[in-house]
């Protein structure tokens, strides 16, 4: 049997949701645990094909062989299916060992005959090479095999409500946060200036040359105000009504801050080395992971050399 899910499968899609054995809110709000024995992954070259992951089979099991021969035992894990991926923990210490995103799994395939073997194809997520895990359980590879396949179907349904469909709207926002930041930068700019004017119009006028003074060099300005100096800064006088004065300030303002003093506009809460966030890219390679679908498809392991118990 051969099942393929994905956006332009909704006419037979109705047929797979009878054989769905668990609830939305189960894979949704929560996951489906699975024991199986992991006999490791391997290199494929291709994300889809039966042949591609009967060849990893047939290389796991010999290597798996091979080890148990030496007296190294099979790794025991424990597989935890949702609509956010499949996760791989280590049976005993529950640590993530690897987090397979739904969007990445383009093929899965079980054992027919003794519903032991099963096996997903993954890409990889800092690699983008193409990875096939395979798993011995007990019994229930088909199980696992459409619990994944229920989980990528309302994960894509989630994807297009959500994320999916506003994929123009994030790349706007993207845009209008670069636009924010051009502005704040230019906005810290001319602050600059404006301080700097201000300080050359505070200074007072130096006489010419020659000239002479009829008064005595005044000590205040026409408001009976101590004249800015560049060199010797002013200094605070008390409030009459006894309110400490403001602290002296003869820096520069932060540039970090907008004009009304807050930090850059940051929806994302990403920080300023890496602005803007790359949204867009991450979006069109899940719509490229979904679009290229899931297949499901039931075949024969046992039959292959090696093919007893891992």
């Amino acid at each position: 049997a051969n099942r393929v899910l994905n956006d332009l499968q909704t006419t037979t899609r109705s047929t797979f949701d009878k054989s769905w054995m668990h609830t939305p809110d189960a894979l949704a709000k929560h996951y489906i645990p699975y024991n199986a024995k992991f006999l490791g992954n391997t290199e494929v070259d291709q994300p889809k094909g039966t042949e591609i992951v009967k060849e990893a089979v047939r290389k796991l099991k010999f290597q798996r062989h091979i080890k148990k021969s030496e007296g190294q035992k099979t790794q025991k894990v424990e597989l935890q299916i949702s609509i956010y991926g499949v996760k791989i923990l280590d049976l005993k210490t529950k640590d993530v060992q690897y987090n397979c995103q739904l969007h990445r799994i383009s093929f899965c395939a079980d054992d027919k005959t003794d519903k032991r073997i099963f096996t997903f194809i993954c890409k990889d997520s800092e690699s983008n090479k193409h990875l096939c895990y395979v798993f011995d359980s007990e019994k229930c590879a088909e199980e696992v095999t459409l619990t994944i396949g229920q989980a990528f179907d309302l994960a894509y349904k989630k994807f297009l409500e959500s994320g999916g469909k506003d994929v123009e709207t994030r790349k706007q926002i993207g845009t209008l946060q670069k636009r924010i930041q051009e502005l704040e930068t230019e906005n810290s700019g001319l602050k600059k200036q404006l301080w700097e004017l201000e300080e050359q119009l505070m200074i007072a006028p130096v006489p010419p040359a020659g000239s002479i003074s009829l008064k005595p060099p005044m000590s205040t300005d026409v408001f009976d105000m101590v004249p800015f100096s560049a060199v010797t800064p002013l200094v605070p006088i008390p409030a009459s009504n006894g309110t400490p004065p403001p602290p002296t300030t003869t820096s520069p303002p932060d540039m970090s801050k907008d004009l009304f003093g807050a930090e850059p506009f940051d929806p994302f809460t990403c920080g300023q080395a890496d602005f803007p966030p790359d949204i867009q890219s991450r979006l069109d390679e899940m719509q490229e992971g979904f679009k290229m679908g899931l297949t499901l498809e039931a075949t024969v392991f046992s039959l292959e050399p090696l093919g007893g118990r891992c």
